[in-house]
């Protein structure tokens, strides 16, 4: 047992080929999830890919060898590989050329039918006509529905081959019993109306990944790297960080980097949604995949390979239309009993018809026709395309969605709650203000800047720079220690010092009644007052304060605007003191707030208001708030924040633009609403199709061209979210 809880969990993706159907996707999934050592096994019929977790005791080959005895084939996906299906369209395309030539002489009789000409081709070359069709170019689908049969299962393949092979041997049979009318047609038709809408599909179904396929696009293959002996051109994956690198004007940025030497405007269009070519200059950050426009850089490499900006923003796409939402769960479930269903339904419509009409012909016709029409290749096809679509392009325009769960809670959002610094403000505040209370201001910034030396607080730094600017000396400090959500403490020049809010200074007993009033006028006035005391004698005495600036995004105001216009209600959660938050908040407008809170209360706060049945939503980018952000139904994080809140977070936000949280609701919804209309569709074409095939209604031909025109529709729809644009782009 203890062996088991150390093996590490591994995981891989695996391109698997030959599946045409929810049942084949049910299939390969059960074949993975009974290797042993699998922890879980997630396949997705329009990205033809499976994602596998397993343990040590399991091998990739063994998981392999599992898919080809269900009867597909896997290829495994290195991190390099584009990971997206190659689903042959031309491949597929001279097929249906084929097969449309052969069937066209077959049909023709029909077709002039309807206009009162009787003519009908000799029996025999009608039947050299239909032989190819049908064992030829629908040899793929006796293969596929033979392994079906092998692993006692069905498939779409499966129904199509037996329905146009009943159809086949019951024209070869009239043939010899010498009747004039056979029904070649039927069979040759079903089969290349199936082609056709398999390659249709497979077009469409292109057009999903093409979100994806821009961006692997973005990626150079090699970097011009400068060295000792001058520059030089070398593969990308042989770039290290620390490598010094030109970017000539026009270049795209081959790597993460900073900028070391020279300035120029950068389009980052393709990565982070924005429209306007930011200046870069040295100091600033560049990321790799964008376009140098107009200026000679040298740059430092800081990322490189999996872990650059562009790797882990294709790897969060290509995982979210990887992962299942809980409504295709269900629709999983049905398509594994569906094709078993049909079957049952064809032989009963056999027997019916033999007993009702007393025709074997008509009734094998009636049956072929249930076969042909019940495809559950639809119901696999209708979640997945609109997961693709969607995610795809909302990472076009900067929104990155971690799986198919967090699109799925985002269309239910209620209530968001917003973190207030680096969120709805830009987050470099800048020291306003400050006041010594029996020491010179001079003294209390030498003080506040030594305490603030190692903290990477957006506080912190506002005073280092501040203190910077006034070229004061930083003094040497001992026994650093930080109290979240509070202050920090350290011995500055043999005292012990203590900086924070003033909750914290009330629970030390400070008393901060002298310089109270000036830091409430301040806090009134929007800015952050921190609290500067020292200890000595046992007592905590008042050194002075500090007062910090911090200026809203422009988009703020319209952002929280649009949420409230949409029903969802916003809340304001913050350590900053109340006064200064509720100014910020009644100036946006916002329903709720939550002032002078701690990392911890933060998290307590999102827990009471999920308790209330509200689907809570929690939009962060600070360290701080990893708490809140693990604990809402969805978390944003903005990718200026840190780290640790982008790998907490479900949506990370590449603009620090807080409008995109609007932004991901609505285009959540509206994926959600696609997948609804799909499912719809899909569910009512079987349930009206089926009896109307059943009761001699529709007869095979008419019954394969809606098959396939079924999931071409399905496909269809679903990429009408390609036409989606953010607000902002609306607007403009």
């Amino acid at each position: 047992m203890k062996d088991a809880e150390k093996s590490s969990v591994h995981t891989t993706n695996l391109a698997i080929s030959g599946m045409n159907c929810a049942s084949c996707v049910m299939r390969v999934e059960n074949a993975l999830k009974k290797v042993a050592g699998v922890r879980s096994a997630t396949v997705n019929l329009a990205t033809e890919r499976a994602h596998v977790c397993f343990s040590d005791e399991t091998s990739v080959a063994e998981l392999q060898r599992a898919v080809t005895a269900a009867g597909y084939a896997a290829t495994v996906l290195d991190s390099r590989s584009s990971r997206l299906p190659d689903v042959g369209t031309r491949f597929m395309g001279w097929k249906v050329a084929v097969a449309g030539m052969l069937s066209l002489p077959l049909l023709l009789p029909m077709i002039l039918g309807l206009g009162g000409i009787h003519w009908m081709l000799p029996g025999n070359l009608q039947w050299v006509l239909a032989t190819p069709v049908q064992f030829w170019l629908g040899a793929g689908f006796y293969k596929s529905g033979w392994k079906a049969l092998v692993n006692r299962s069905g498939n779409m393949d499966l129904l199509v081959s037996i329905g146009t092979t009943s159809a086949y041997a019951l024209s070869i049979y009239l043939l010899m019993q010498g009747a004039e009318h056979l029904y070649f047609e039927a069979s040759s038709a079903v089969i290349t109306l199936v082609l056709l809408g398999k390659w249709l599909e497979g077009r469409s179904k292109r057009k999903t990944t093409e979100a994806i396929r821009a961006l692997q696009a973005l990626k150079p293959e090699t970097a011009r790297v400068k060295r000792e002996e001058g520059e030089t051109n070398v593969p990308l994956e042989q770039v290290m960080p620390g490598d010094q690198v030109v970017i000539r004007p026009g270049e795209r940025i081959p790597v993460d980097a900073e900028v070391m030497e020279g300035s120029s405007h950068v389009d980052e269009a393709l990565i982070t949604g924005e429209s306007k070519p930011l200046r870069k200059e040295p100091g600033f950050k560049v990321t790799g995949g964008a376009v140098n426009l107009d200026g000679r850089m040298l740059v430092r490499v800081t990322t490189v390979g999996a872990e650059t900006t562009l790797s882990r923003i294709i790897r969060l796409v290509e995982d979210a239309q990887t992962e299942k939402p809980e409504i295709q769960r269900l629709v999983d479930r049905v398509s594994a009993v569906f094709v078993p269903v049909v079957i049952l339904l064809s032989l009963v419509t056999l027997i019916a018809w033999v007993v009702y009409a007393g025709s074997w012909e008509q009734a094998i016709l009636n049956a072929v026709a249930v076969l042909v029409i019940a495809c559950p290749c639809a119901l696999g096809l209708a979640t997945p395309t609109a997961i693709m679509a969607g995610t795809g392009i909302a990472a076009r325009y900067g929104i990155l969605i971690k799986d198919a769960s967090a699109l799925e809670h985002a269309c239910k959002v209620d209530t968001v709650v917003f973190d207030k610094t680096g969120t709805l403000t830009e987050g470099r505040p800048v020291l306003t203000d400050a006041s010594g209370y029996g020491i010179s201001s001079l003294e209390l910034m030498q003080i506040a800047a030594a305490l603030e030396a190692g903290s990477i607080h957006p506080l912190a730094r506002a005073v280092r720079e501040h203190a910077s600017t006034l070229g004061i000396g930083v003094p040497r400090i001992d026994d650093h220690q930080d109290f979240p959500g509070k202050g920090l403490r350290a011995t500055v020049n043999g005292r012990v010092v203590f900086l924070g809010n003033a909750r914290w200074m009330r629970d030390l007993g400070v008393q901060l009644h002298p310089l109270w009033q000036s830091g409430q006028q301040l806090e009134a006035e929007a800015k952050t007052v921190s609290w500067l005391a020292v200890e000595e004698n046992a007592e905590k005495k008042l050194l002075g304060l500090l007062a910090f600036g911090d200026v809203l995004r422009s988009s703020s105001a319209s952002a929280v605007s649009r949420l409230q216009d949409m029903g969802i209600r916003t809340v304001l959660l913050t350590g900053d003191n109340h006064v200064s938050a509720e100014v910020i908040a009644k100036g946006l407008g916002m329903s709720g707030l939550f002032a002078e809170q701690t990392p911890q209360t933060k998290a307590n706060v999102i827990s009471e208001l999920r308790q209330g049945k509200q689907v809570i939503a929690m939009v962060g980018d600070g360290i701080n708030d990893a708490p809140a952000l693990a604990l809402a139904d969805v978390s944003f994080a903005m990718s200026s924040g840190t780290d640790v809140a982008m790998h907490t977070a479900d949506i990370t936000l590449m603009r620090a633009d807080p409008g995109l949280v609007a932004d991901t609701i609505v285009i959540s919804r509206r994926t959600y609403h696609k997948i609804r209309q799909n499912l719809f569709w899909a569910f009512i074409y079987n349930l009206i199709g089926i009896p109307l095939a059943a009761f001699g209604l529709l007869n095979p031909v008419i019954a394969g061209s809606a098959m396939a025109m079924s999931s071409v529709c399905v496909v269809t729809n679903a990429l009408a979210l390609r036409r989606w644009r953010p607000s902002s782009m609306q607007e403009g």
